[in-house]
């Protein structure tokens, strides 16, 4: 199992306790997703619709890797690899 640096933007702290940055342990990008919904399950509405796939203003990054450029979420984890997350905003 790899150790993978999560971070977390700040409108996102409220759902977390206040952890912008935490640590999961996880083998693939999708056990880390579930890994992170299990310790933070409120983040699961945020990140997700009800099909399970990332909302369309939810960015998430693999190191420097748009998650939304691969072809499914099997991407092994290396330790130190970093998840960061983003919310798009946008307005009018």
């Amino acid at each position: 199992m790899a150790i993978v640096e999560i971070q977390l933007p700040s409108v996102l702290a409220a759902v977390t306790d206040g952890n912008m940055q935490f640590s999961v342990e996880a083998q693939t990008l999708r056990d880390a997703l579930d890994v992170i919904v299990r310790q933070h399950p409120r983040l699961a509405l945020h990140f997700f619709n009800e099909e399970g796939v990332f909302r369309p203003h939810v960015l998430c990054f693999l190191n420097e890797t748009n998650t939304r450029w691969l072809d499914d979420l099997e991407v092994p984890l290396n330790g130190g690899d970093t998840l960061r997350f983003m919310q798009a905003v946008s307005g009018g």
